[in-house]
């Protein structure tokens, strides 16, 4: 069976938080807890934190769209955080928490702009979707102790308050598309 996987790459806030729902997502083959859309080679998290490199936290998901589709994986990201906000999510400010979709075909461009046009126009959120889309650029894997952290620390508070919640949400709201 010959399968073709794309790549999607999401900004949520926290890569914790948004790593940890999309590891549970059928049809996700990876997911890697990264840092793109900046100016700086190659930057550490330190660097990143400052919000001085212009990178975002982000997840690079590689999937099978056979199995779940571009629109499929957006509607869980605009469920698990808030897109109104501008460079912050909940507690976490800075641009590197900015909302963002970073796309690698002209076909998930156009997918992510007709979702953000229907959210927009059924005025879902009380305030304007300030969500980026832009290609993917200057993308850098986080550092290794960052990948996989909720599913390693899921006792560790920043965890439990705010990554464990989305993953209930992901869970309640989307059951049909869980890993089993």
């Amino acid at each position: 069976m010959n399968h073709t996987f794309q790549t999607i790459t999401l900004g949520g806030g926290c890569f914790w938080c948004t790593e940890a729902v999309f590891v549970e997502v059928q049809g996700i083959v990876d997911v890697e807890s990264g840092y793109s859309n900046g100016h700086v080679h190659q930057p550490s998290y330190e660097a990143v934190c400052t919000g001085t490199t212009g990178h975002n936290e982000v997840v690079k998901l590689v999937y099978d769209p056979a199995v779940i589709s571009t629109r499929e994986i957006l509607e869980i990201f605009f469920v698990i955080h808030d897109p109104t906000t501008l460079n912050r999510q909940g507690n976490d400010t800075g641009t590197q928490y900015r909302s963002g979709i970073y796309v690698s075909t002209p076909e998930q461009e156009a997918v992510a702009r007709e979702l953000l046009a229907e959210l927009t126009a059924s005025k879902h959120y009380d305030r304007p979707i300030v969500t980026e889309v832009l290609a993917l650029q200057n993308y850098w894997p986080a550092e290794a102790y960052h990948q996989d952290f909720f599913a390693r620390n899921p006792n560790q508070g920043y965890c439990m308050a705010v990554a464990a919640p989305k993953v209930a949400k992901f869970r309640k709201t989307f059951a049909r598309l869980q890993k089993p």
